[in-house]
């Protein structure tokens, strides 16, 4: 008897609350949007299809060794949405300044793993398990760390993805 006592209340919980978010909806206002009113480009797509992988990798080497600084390699493609979270992360007030003061930063687009994969191999990564994938280095080219890590389970909130790469700064 407990058994049901107990599964019968957390049923009438259970519609209670329905009931109150449903309450809420119907006297919420409601926010129109003018149609005429054009919505905002969206963001840009945080990989350039059409750099030059190469000689972008190549000026943030020649960057960090002037700066000191360490280089972040940001492998991924415009389709993925774990990529598209990061970069934007990436582009918080918040934690651009600091990004940009410990790290000479570029992106590369791996396109759906069949463009400039030759950046990868330079930094001996035999095959990408994953994007976005990171690598941080030291100017002189040595790997600190190459992982897709940033954006697995234990990282997926802003804040974790942001410790994770403050780790990794001077």
């Amino acid at each position: 008897m407990a058994r049901k006592s107990y599964w019968v209340s957390g049923v009438l919980a259970a519609l209670a609350s329905a009931l109150a978010v449903a309450n809420a909806a119907v006297t919420a206002p409601h926010v129109r949007i003018a149609a005429t009113k054009q919505l905002p480009t969206p963001l840009p797509y945080p990989y350039d299809e059409m750099a030059n992988a190469d000689a972008a990798v190549d000026a943030a080497f020649v960057r960090a060794k002037a700066s000191g600084k360490r280089v972040l390699v940001d492998l991924g493609g415009n389709w993925c949405p774990d990529c598209r979270i990061l970069a934007g992360v990436m582009a918080l007030p918040e934690v651009k300044p600091f990004l940009e003061k410990h790290f000479e930063i570029v992106s590369v687009d791996v396109g759906r793993f069949d463009r400039n994969l030759q950046i990868p191999v330079r930094f001996r990564i035999a095959k990408l398990g994953g994007v976005p994938w990171l690598v941080i280095a030291k100017p002189d080219g040595t790997v600190l760390t190459s992982s897709y890590e940033v954006t697995d389970e234990h990282h997926s909130r802003p804040q974790a993805m942001v410790d994770w790469l403050a780790h990794w700064a001077n």
